[in-house]
Parts: C-alpha cells; sequence; structure tokens
C-alpha cells in the first residue's frame, strides 16, 4: 500500500468519485485512495458491474452528464478522478466510441468544476499523444506532438482543453502522461503495451510467449505502484506546484521484449519467447523509447521506486501466488 504523509491531515474532508474504476488502474488507485482518505470518502464507478470489488461501488455512465451531475451533488464529491477511455489496441477497432468516450466524459466532468461542483480533477494522458515525428529518446516535455492513432489524438485533445479549462476558468486540473503500465492485481485492457505483463503468465506457467512486439522494440514502462504514486503524488501537490496543467511527462525505465526476458530468465532460465508482431507493432514505432520527466521531478518531486529488476522480481513473486 502506498502512504504519502501529506494525506493524513486534510484528506478526510474531501470526498472522492473515480469513474471507470474497473480498468487496469482504477481498482488499485481505489485501495490506495481508501486506505488514505478513509472507509466511505471514496466511491468506484463504471458502467460494468464488478465481478469482485471489495468496496464502494455504483454503476454510473460518466457520459450522462444529469446522473453524474446528481450523484456528484447527492455524495458530496469535491474530487473526481476519470479514468474512463478505450486503451489504444482497442480504440482503433471502436474509432466513434474512443472518441466519444475521452471527450466528451472529460467535457462533463471538468464543467462540473467549472461550475464549482467538484474543486480538484484528475485525468491522465499517455505517451500515445507522441508521434513518429517526436523525438524518440528521451523526449521532451514540449515537443513535436503530432499522434496518430485513435487513443493518442483523444489523449492530445483532452490535454489542451485540461489546460483551457485551467486558463479560463480557473478548474483545478491535473495530469500525467503514463507510459505502458505493469501491474499484477488486474489483467490489462487492451494496450499496446500489454505484452509486458502477459508475458509473466506465460513464464510462469512454463508455456512459450508469444509477443506481438518485434524483439527490439524499446517502450517507456512503470511499475503499477509507481503509477498510483505518481497519480496520488500529483494530486496532493501544492496547486502552485503544479505549473503544467497539459499533462506532465513521468518516467521509470525503458526496455525492450527482449530485455524483459533476458530479465525473467534470472529467475526462470527454461522461458522460451517467440515474436509474431502484429498491427500493434505499428502503433509502437510511433511512440517514444524514453522520456524525459525532469519537468514533474523537478515541480512536484516525483520519483520511481521500481527499476527493471526490482519490477520483474515483484511481479513474478505476486503472479506466482495468484496462480
Amino acid at each position: 500500500m502506498i502512504h504519502l504523509p501529506s494525506l493524513k491531515t486534510h484528506g478526510m474532508k474531501d470526498k472522492i468519485l473515480i469513474i471507470g474504476a474497473l480498468g487496469q488502474v482504477g481498482r488499485e488507485l481505489y485501495e490506495n485512495l481508501e486506505a488514505a482518505y478513509g472507509e466511505g470518502n471514496v466511491i468506484a464507478t463504471d458502467v460494468k458491474d464488478p465481478d469482485d470489488f471489495q468496496g464502494r461501488f455504483v454503476k454510473l455512465d460518466c457520459l450522462d452528464s444529469n446522473a453524474l451531475f446528481e450523484f456528484v451533488k447527492k455524495e458530496g464529491i469535491t474530487q473526481i478522478y476519470n479514468l474512463a477511455a478505450l486503451l489504444s489496441a482497442t480504440a482503433e477497432k471502436h474509432v466513434d466510441f474512443a472518441w466519444k468516450l475521452t471527450i466528451d466524459g472529460l467535457f462533463n466532468v471538468l464543467k462540473l468544476a467549472k461550475e464549482g461542483h467538484i474543486k480538484k480533477v484528475f485525468w491522465p494522458s499517455s505517451i500515445a499523444v507522441f508521434g513518429e515525428s517526436t523525438p524518440k529518446l528521451n523526449t521532451p516535455q514540449s515537443t513535436i506532438i503530432e499522434p496518430q492513432t485513435v487513443y493518442g489524438i483523444g489523449k492530445l485533445s483532452g490535454e489542451l482543453w485540461c489546460d483551457y479549462y485551467h486558463q479560463k476558468y480557473g478548474v483545478d486540473v491535473r495530469s500525467i502522461r503514463y507510459p505502458g503500465l505493469i501491474g499484477w492485481k488486474s489483467l490489462p485492457g487492451g494496450g499496446t503495451t500489454d505484452y509486458a505483463v502477459d508475458i509473466f503468465y506465460s513464464a510462469l506457467k512454463g508455456q512459450v510467449f508469444n509477443c506481438f512486439l518485434n524483439h527490439d522494440t524499446s517502450l517507456p514502462m512503470m511499475h503499477m505502484e509507481d503509477a498510483i504514486r505518481a497519480t496520488m503524488q500529483i494530486m496532493e501537490s501544492n496547486e502552485e506546484d503544479v505549473k503544467i496543467r497539459t499533462s506532465y511527462n513521468v518516467a521509470a525505465m525503458s526496455f525492450t521484449p527482449e530485455q524483459l526476458t533476458e530479465e525473467i530468465r534470472k529467475h526462470l532460465p527454461d522461458f522460451q519467447i517467440q515474436y509474431a508482431p502484429d498491427y500493434r507493432q505499428e502503433i509502437a514505432e510511433g511512440w517514444p523509447q524514453s522520456i524525459d520527466d525532469s519537468m514533474a521531478r523537478a515541480h512536484w518531486n516525483w520519483k520511481e521506486k521500481y527499476d527493471l529488476p526490482a519490477l520483474v522480481s515483484n511481479m513474478l513473486t505476486n503472479i506466482r501466488a495468484k496462480i
């Protein structure tokens, strides 16, 4: 469990709504926010019914602006974490709905903040905002951004709307650009970096892993625990320290499928992998290989906990216990 000391002083005054809480990030974020803010002060919502959700859950569609407003007013919500989105690979198959979910869902939350119904918003962006024209190595915070995927186009548009609502209306909206996220508590949900979670299940089951990316495709990655820590840390930072209102670069490590395989083989020497790149390879080739997150480190003291060896050890230990 993640502990941020500053939460203990004023967190109990807030009541938090998580939209899209049944996704890869949402479940772990809920656990950590509830631990920090107290039982009953965090409410999880999604359009799906949960299978095994532990905590307070309400079925709610963020695209229904009236229902969202009534719920926020009824519950006295002060903060919203809006995680609702279709991830990169899935969004390419459902273009219209992916755009609607990303942008209309964001607008509904920003309008609540603009009208004074809530005081703080978190909205995640992604390294998918970058494109083939973006510098691939040590990608700067401010650079050429020309995404060529549905997911990336939606996230870039959302970043600009977040900044607009902050500049125009004073909305306290905060965002980070998630890299590929790797965690053991929930399965991935249709992203281009999903291989880096699935690979551990194959390794522990003694199966040959079929990788949908080339062996030398390097992408920025992060342990889920670090992603949750970054999310909570930026939301707990003083408002004046959050100087970028589009979205912050955050980073932890970069690796290729081949490098990940070699690290896994230090624990499971017989593990085998084969490569069969599909349409996700083209998506990955438009993304950075490494990220410069010096702004996040300077402005609100971001620092990751996990490097590649620590990530692999943690994933193998916890997934082994699951299966």
